[in-house]
């Protein structure tokens, strides 16, 4: 948990930025029935009733010192997914020195995710674009993109 807090304290530097990951599951809904649109002095009204139309996950990366956050949506949280996605980080970040990376650790948060999802040499170079922080165990409300895809 300390290092995680330490990671917070150190102050805003473009060449070594620090960024929260986080991904989360979102059932997919639709309407049933048409709302009733707001009139003076009443709010527009929803049904209660909805369907299903099945499930996605969303990734979201947050530079809390900066104030900006990237998201992706995909159908799966894989390894190759979660690889993609730290793909996207590093390009967003691609005139930094280092990306310090402060994330959960999940299965899927590995090097070999990399090695699965590009070539060696690929892989290596990516990984070696980011400092990882990973929050303890039962520590993940210590990741800024947690709390904000939970808002």
């Amino acid at each position: 948990m300390e290092r995680v807090l330490d990671v917070y304290r150190r102050p805003y530097n473009a060449d070594i930025p620090v960024v929260c990951m986080d991904e989360t599951p979102r059932q997919l809904i639709r309407e049933t029935r048409t709302p009733i649109p707001a009139f003076p002095g009443q709010l527009e009204r929803h049904d209660y009733e909805y369907e299903r139309c099945g499930v996605c996950n969303v990734f979201m990366a947050s530079e809390p010192l900066a104030g900006t956050r990237m998201t992706k949506v995909t159908e799966r949280k894989t390894k190759v997914d979660w690889a993609r996605f730290l793909q996207d980080i590093a390009e967003r970040y691609q005139g930094a020195q280092k990306i310090t990376l402060v994330m959960d650790n999940l299965n899927t948060h590995s090097p070999g995710a990399l090695y699965q999802t590009f070539p060696p040499d690929q892989a290596k170079a990516l990984w070696d674009r980011f400092e990882f922080i990973y929050t303890p165990k039962h520590g993940s409300w210590l990741n800024v993109a947690e709390i904000e895809l939970n808002v």
